[in-house]
């Protein structure tokens, strides 16, 4: 399908003009008090972000990091970035130094717009000479360390839908976390495309609990909102405790979690007045009597969706009417998917394949991988997107997910690669090689566990070291959660680690 004509700038422009009195923001922030804005209130404070980040000498197309947990200082910057025509950066704040400092390597920002409790691990990261930091505070409504109280200039050219909007680095099956190029056309797409499978309307509002910095709540929330003009009630940081209460308190019809935060909220308690979402999705399985029970929970029948952060809106959700808490669902209204074989060839219904998506590059399907046409012409080889998940399909066309193409775990809804924390455990002395591989959890979804051999004379190094390299080195979703430590790992004739035949013989701790 060919996306429509758009840009995310044009949609907030488009949403501030047709409703400017409406409520487009709630925060409620870590101290628990509310601050709310009107469409056309937030695109006043917007206008003054674009003023402040020109200033600091950012123009269409450069780079500014955005290193923010949930805030109206990330919504107003991210929108700020868009209608410049440059593009945004977004790390987790919680990553490592080394991390950070790799983000910024990689994509050279002109600007950092980073919170306060993540400075520190910046400055530590980020060689001098790098972006011009603007430290913000998350709770700050005011955001007056990235006005400046000058009318927004024009961008020196039209904003286009193929313009880069932003970088989301997603764990890949190699070493090095893949940079996603996300484009303006790309956001309009996504939010024209969940808006309409969520039946989202104007007089809606979704409740945002899940990490900013994340997809899921830029494609499936913001975005949606933005294109049909409804509002948006952002909440600091999850508490499973907290969600229910959160819900009514802000009358939210529409939300947006992965099965790990829906067990949590289970386990956790009942709100203090009744939820009346109208609509939740969730990504990934839980079971039939969780998911009856969260029904009763939240007022609706939670309704599972597939997506990644390449293929933009969720290709796969499940319909209103007949939701299954163990299927991903039919193809999204506006996508394009398929089941292909190893030589590319569909398979039948009820035989497992690789989900394909077909679609246009920078337009319904992300742009490609930051400076790595090699690995995007890989992923598109086939004239299709090759997602490296496998379902398989019933007579219906709802789709059950079937496992993952190589080394990808799925940590409470975030994608970490097996690889990438291999590699991290290689580099210490100790280690002469390492392996990763899932282990189920009952919250976590999966979690890594660590495989390792030891360095000869590092008879010594322990669990406690490892983890203890790790948690300075990896975001929490990467760190393993347990070292079991072997003579040797088992191989193929070739030399390939049998990853399959590392047991657990004990949970993590």
């Amino acid at each position: 399908m060919t996306a429509p004509a758009g840009t995310l700038a044009g949609r907030w422009q488009r949403a501030v003009a047709a409703v400017p009195l409406r409520t487009f923001l709630v925060w409620e922030g870590s101290d628990a008090a509310l601050h709310s804005w009107t469409y056309a209130r937030f695109d006043a404070l917007v206008e003054e972000v674009a003023a402040g980040l020109a200033a600091r000498g950012v123009v269409a197309g450069m780079r500014v990091h955005v290193v923010l947990a949930n805030s109206p200082a990330f919504v107003a910057t991210w929108l700020a970035v868009a209608r410049m025509g440059a593009c945004m950066v977004p790390s987790d704040p919680r990553s490592s130094p080394v991390e950070l400092g790799v983000h910024a390597a990689r994509t050279a920002p002109a600007v950092a717009v980073v919170g306060r409790g993540s400075a520190d691990a910046y400055a530590a990261g980020v060689a001098a000479g790098g972006p011009d930091v603007v430290v913000v505070d998350e709770d700050d409504v005011e955001l007056t360390p990235l006005r400046r109280r000058a009318a927004a200039p024009s961008p020196s050219h039209p904003v286009r839908p193929r313009d880069p909007c932003a970088i989301l680095f997603t764990s890949g099956t190699t070493a090095a976390p893949k940079g996603v190029v996300v484009t303006q056309g790309n956001y309009a797409f996504a939010g024209d495309v969940m808006a309409a499978a969520a039946g989202l309307g104007a007089a809606d509002r979704y409740i945002v609990v899940l990490p900013l910095f994340h997809a899921n709540a830029q494609y499936y929330a913001f975005a949606p909102a933005i294109s049909v003009g409804a509002s948006v009630a952002l909440v600091h940081a999850f508490s499973a405790t907290a969600f229910l209460t959160q819900a009514a308190r802000h009358r939210a019809t529409h939300a947006s979690l992965f099965a790990a935060p829906l067990r949590m909220i289970l386990a956790r308690g009942t709100p203090s007045r009744p939820v009346r979402l109208r609509h939740c999705w969730y990504a990934q399985n839980v079971t039939a009597d969780q998911y009856e029970q969260m029904a009763l929970l939240l007022g609706c029948r939670p309704r599972q969706l597939y997506g990644m952060t390449e293929t933009i809106p969720a290709v796969l959700s499940s319909g209103p009417l007949s939701p299954r808490h163990d299927s991903m669902g039919e193809v999204t209204l506006g996508c394009d998917v398929d089941l292909h074989d190893a030589e590319g060839r569909p398979v039948r219904d009820g035989d497992a394949g690789e989900i394909v998506v077909r679609g246009t590059r920078g337009g319904t399907l992300f742009d490609g991988y930051l400076d790595d046409e090699a690995t995007t012409r890989e992923s598109f080889a086939g004239g299709v997107f090759r997602t490296g998940d496998r379902a398989f399909r019933d007579g219906d066309g709802r789709h059950y997910f079937a496992g993952r193409r190589g080394d990808m775990l799925k940590v409470s809804g975030e994608n970490v690669s097996a690889v990438e924390v291999e590699a991290v455990l290689a580099a210490h002395p100790g280690v002469f090689e390492a392996a990763v591989t899932g282990m189920p959890d009952d919250v976590r979804d999966e979690v890594p566990v660590a495989w390792v051999v030891r360095a000869t004379g590092h008879e010594s190094v322990d669990e406690e070291s490892l983890l203890g390299w790790c948690a300075t080195r990896l975001s929490p979703a990467k760190r393993p959660r347990a070292v079991h430590f072997v003579d040797e790992l088992p191989r193929t004739s070739v030399g390939k680690i049998r990853k399959f035949l590392l047991s657990v013989p004990r949970g993590p701790r």
